[in-house]
């Protein structure tokens, strides 16, 4: 069977093909921001021929024979979603909520965009508030408190059928447990406008905080109609070539079938990032690294990640492009310093990365395609990390000259070598505390941990982000520019079920938790058929407002409430609720979730084929302290294993490059990977 993994960025679209017998074919082309499916369907039709573009490095690999591969699934990671909660671009949404609950998110949780800039606003709703609409009826914990009268189901009905809306959320209150008048609602308004999406929040998200299941139901309602779109004319598309299977990468680090998809457009919020997680996890798996810090740097932005135990770490997003989105999401922290990032001057003369972006059009100056502004590649290619010789994907030539003349233009009083050297270590600051933010922010030490940057600009930055966090060792894949297509190609399918239960452990019994968790399981089990079952509770001290997520793997509540302990006080440092309690007397649990996941084919993890020697090649760079020196240059993915690497080098590979910076020696491994250590 022959799996693509096709992740969209903002500047590249990356194809990994595995192939039944374990090898990889590689494409890489240019992204196409207007409509992202074309160079999706450039990249697959690409696959089998001689020329599939190239990356950052040294001559590309000898081509295979020309045989179009039969492709039987396709995974597809997509910012379709995640563009258009950052550009606005969403369904125009009619909000059906409980009458006198109209402002909810507007008042959202009444904390502060910054909590010492009074003038700082959070991004505005998703929906008008002339959009919303209060439905006259209440339910409370314990049922219905108002009754929904036919009569008002009317009035709602006419009210939105005179907005004229796009899509449609309903969000009543206690419907997580209570959402009869939800489903009364949602059937009246699907009757009267048969070609408006309806969203319910117990159809989404039923679970209990008011703002979040609004704000999660009302991007699920803005953003279904684009991304339903999108994913039916891309499964036509993949029809029409003969692929049997498309699949979409979720949040949560599995993929959904495109009918799936369509009906959960929230949950593809991280869907490109959660791929490249995945394939960090597994690679780090391969070569014995379980505890690992992740950077994903593109050509837009850097995600930073964590991976502990050999598992990725992963929680509701608190949000996307500032709208609270609570679905099951791996741990992604996103900053604007991708490669396209562009170096400007602020008001008070300090150099700044970020955000604005260059992306695929017109991109970086050395692109050649009419970009002018200095980015972070620009200032890489001027400090000679990067090889003005040898093509990118679609033949786009790097030029040298462009990149310092952009950079000049900073008119900073330095010359062009010491402002990419300034620009280099203001974007190594900025993912640092991404880093930072993934771990010493959750009370994990980085200093025990391995770093494992990838994506194309990502291996140039590894020695500096390891010496910023006190790190020891690095890991260089061999194929670091397309690690998040190769993540997709081997994510397993993954559907979430999720339901609220508000119980103190202390007075529920076992039979109660088994009888809770069984809809979820059916549930589970209906949508991905043979799927393993995983059940896991959130639980929480009595009186907390955070939970933590554990397995429960069985019926049994004080070893459940000994895992909840353990997993608190290695998040939080302490294990103890209630002064003196042991048992289950001050554990809560709030939330049950189950989690049906069928497992993608195992990949070998292949070395280098063939034998001898590669020739290392000399060039002169420049250090990020502004030093000149002479570097090695050796091909990345094609050196045998136990090779010894001294500093300073570049590791050059078919899409990606990377450096060995002075202070630190690297050994490839069997599989290809540069292994760096401090020297």
């Amino acid at each position: 069977m022959t799996r693509l993994g096709v992740d969209v960025g903002g500047t590249f679209t990356d194809l990994v093909a595995v192939t039944p017998d374990g090898s990889l074919e590689i494409r890489k082309v240019a992204s196409t921001p207007a409509d992202p499916s074309i160079g999706l369907f450039r990249a697959i039709d690409a696959v089998g021929t001689r020329d599939g573009g190239g990356g950052t490095g040294a001559a590309p690999p000898v081509p295979r024979p020309l045989s179009p591969l039969p492709i039987d699934v396709l995974v597809h990671g997509t910012t379709v979603a995640t563009n258009a909660l950052l550009e606005r671009r969403g369904a125009r949404v009619v909000l059906v909520t409980t009458a006198g609950f109209e402002d909810l998110l507007w008042l959202r949780r009444q904390d502060r965009a910054a909590l010492y800039d009074l003038g700082r606003d959070h991004p505005s709703p998703l929906v008008a508030r002339e959009d919303v609409i209060g439905a006259r009826e209440r339910m409370g914990p314990d049922g219905s408190l108002l009754a929904l009268s036919e009569g008002e189901v009317t009035r709602v009905t006419d009210a939105a059928r005179r907005l004229a809306p796009e899509s449609i959320a309903i969000a009543l209150l206690f419907a997580f447990r209570h959402p009869e008048h939800e489903r009364r609602l949602a059937a009246a308004l699907r009757t009267a406008l048969p070609h408006v999406p309806v969203t319910a929040s117990h159809e989404i998200l039923p679970v209990f905080r008011e703002y979040e299941r609004t704000s999660t139901t009302t991007a699920e309602a803005y953003l279904r109609p684009t991304v339903a779109s999108y994913v039916a004319k891309t499964a036509d598309a993949t029809r029409t070539r003969g692929i049997p299977s498309l699949r979409i990468m979720t949040s949560s680090g599995g993929t959904l079938c495109a009918e799936h998809a369509a009906q959960r457009a929230a949950s593809l919020a991280l869907s490109g990032p959660a791929g490249g997680v995945v394939g960090a996890r597994w690679f780090g798996a391969a070569v014995g690294a379980g505890e690992l810090l992740t950077l994903d740097m593109g050509g837009t932005s850097a995600d930073a990640s964590l991976i502990t135990g050999g598992v990725a770490i992963a929680e509701g997003a608190e949000s996307v492009a500032g709208v609270p989105i609570a679905l099951p999401a791996i741990l992604i922290e996103t900053v604007s310093a991708g490669g396209g990032s562009i170096a400007a001057v602020d008001e008070g003369g300090a150099l700044r990365v970020g955000p604005r972006s260059a992306g695929a059009e017109p991109g970086p100056a050395c692109y050649g395609r009419g970009g002018a502004e200095p980015t972070v590649t620009d200032a890489c290619l001027a400090l000679g990390w990067l090889d003005p010789t040898y093509p990118l994907a679609d033949a786009v030539q790097l030029d040298r000259a462009a990149a310092e003349r952009a950079v000049a233009r900073l008119k900073l009083p330095r010359d062009v070598c010491e402002i990419s050297a300034g620009i280099v270590q203001v974007a190594t600051a900025v993912m640092a505390r991404a880093l930072k933010r993934v771990s010493v922010a959750r009370g994990i030490d980085p200093r025990g941990m391995t770093l494992l940057p990838f994506g194309g600009a990502g291996p140039l930055f590894g020695c500096a982000l390891a010496d910023a966090l006190g790190m020891s060792r690095v890991i260089v894949p061999p194929h670091p520019g397309v690690l998040s297509a190769l993540g997709l190609a081997i994510a397993p399918e993954r559907f979430d079920v999720l339901a609220s239960m508000h119980r103190s452990l202390a007075g529920l019994s076992s039979a109660e938790l088994a009888a809770a968790f069984q809809p979820l399981m059916t549930a589970g089990a209906a949508a991905l058929p043979g799927a393993a079952l995983s059940r896991y509770a959130d639980c929480r001290f009595a009186g907390q407002g955070y939970e933590v997520t554990v397995p429960a793997v069985r019926d049994d509540l004080p070893a459940l409430a000994a895992a909840f302990r353990a997993a608190h006080r290695a998040r939080h440092g302490h294990g103890d609720g209630v002064e003196g309690a042991g048992g289950t007397e001050d554990v809560e649990l709030v939330n049950l979730r189950v989690v049906a996941e069928r497992v993608a084919p195992t990949v070998p993890l292949g070395g280098r084929r063939g034998s001898g020697m590669p020739s290392a090649g000399r060039r002169m760079i420049v250090t990020r302290d502004g030093k000149r020196v002479r570097a090695d240059v050796w091909p990345l993915g094609e050196l045998p294993a136990g090779k010894k690497l001294n500093a300073p080098a570049v590791l050059a590979g078919p899409d990606a490059t990377g450096l060995i910076e002075p202070g630190w020696r690297g050994v490839v491994h069997e599989s290809g990977a540069v292994m760096l250590e401090r020297a």
